[in-house]
């Protein structure tokens, strides 16, 4: 089945859409500010805490950086403790990234201040509207999957 949103339609969301991921990763930076964490850092951390523990290159896929980039920035994260590299058990060849405790608090703590600065922005919203937003946003990621599998 073929959209038929209009060009103009597609401008206006691709601007809302550009201005609303700015201003969401400039509060994010905000509150990495005061932790001890770079931005590349939270969003490893970030995959390892949805994901389990990853090897380099599966972490290096997920947050789309090189592979030496990627092993740069464990070897920092885990001078600072916040992960492990660990043998897999079945295969003591494969080093996994495992993530540590301090590293867990860290991101709990970074995402419950990324909801509450959320939940302020949504304070006028009512609750039918915020669900809506949540259906449409889930079917746009659905969609933008799609497209990007092909």
């Amino acid at each position: 089945m073929k959209s038929e949103v209009s060009i103009e339609s597609i401008k206006k969301l691709e601007k809302r859409l550009r201005y609303i991921s700015g201003t969401i990763k400039q509060n994010g930076r905000k509150i990495l500010n005061n932790y001890p964490i770079t931005s590349p850092q939270f969003i490893a951390l970030q995959w390892l805490l949805e994901e389990g523990d990853l090897t380099i290159g599966e972490l290096s896929n997920k947050i789309s950086l090189a592979f030496s980039t990627t092993t740069d920035l464990v070897d920092r994260m885990e001078k600072n403790e916040l992960v492990e590299r660990t043998r897999d058990l079945k295969d003591r060849r494969v080093v996994r990234i495992h993530l540590l405790e301090k590293g867990k608090v860290i991101i709990h703590e970074v995402i419950e201040k990324r909801q509450v600065y959320l939940g302020e922005v949504l304070e006028k919203f009512t609750e039918e509207q915020t669900s809506s937003l949540n259906e449409l946003l889930d079917f746009l990621h659905e969609q933008m999957k799609m497209v990007d599998e092909k």
